[in-house]
């Protein structure tokens, strides 16, 4: 079974895939996606990365995942990402998209920094919870941007286990992420979610 991605294929998560495609760091030649799902964003990394490697702990997810890349060409693992034995320090970027709020963010997000070679760039879109009312303009231009892609693009459900809602708001990953990230670029999207992109420093 080959790849099934079609390009009318749409959700939230989807709809965000370019930022990370676009924080692959020039001449890049591993990566890691974190939580990879079914692997579409995984197939999209590996058109510009040579070797990529994707985990997920949904055993149904990864076999779905693995049935369309019939040539092996993304290494596939079925494992828990704050626990897998990684070599510290092997990937020019690490990826997760819709994932970080299934795991203790600041733990995850030291372990993702950890695996990054110096000079090698983090790129998560996350998921939060609003804070009402104070959030109350962002979730009104959600749902009105939300109708128009639903009527305009094929809604695309993923099988993977969900959570709701998410253990953080918007706010707090903020905070997390400019104590666990010093100088990440963080940034609040339409769609009901958030990105981090990160570049960590190269030795002196």
């Amino acid at each position: 079974m080959g790849p099934v991605d079609a390009p009318t294929r749409w959700n939230h998560n989807i709809h965000y895939h370019g930022v990370v495609l676009d924080a692959i760091p020039p001449h890049a030649r591993t990566a890691l996606e974190v939580g990879c799902g079914e692997g579409m964003l995984a197939r999209q990394l590996r058109e510009r990365v040579p070797g990529v490697t994707a985990i997920d702990l949904d055993a149904p997810s990864i076999e779905l995942a693995r049935r369309q890349d019939p040539r092996g060409e993304i290494h596939y693992l079925r494992d828990d990402f704050l626990t897998h034995d990684f070599t510290p320090e092997s990937f020019d970027l690490v990826a997760s998209v819709a994932a970080l709020h299934h795991m203790p963010a600041s733990t995850a997000l030291a372990r993702m920094a950890a695996l990054l070679r110096p000079g090698g760039r983090l790129a998560v879109v996350g998921l939060a919870r609003a804070r009402l009312p104070a959030d109350l303009p962002h979730e009104l231009a959600a749902v009105l941007a939300q109708r128009f892609h639903q009527v305009t693009k094929a809604y695309w459900e993923h099988s993977a286990p969900t959570v709701w809602p998410p253990p953080e708001t918007y706010r707090g990953m903020r905070r997390i992420s400019a104590r666990a990230l010093p100088g990440a670029r963080y940034r609040r999207h339409l769609l009901w979610r958030y990105s981090l992109v990160w570049t960590k420093p190269r030795r002196a």
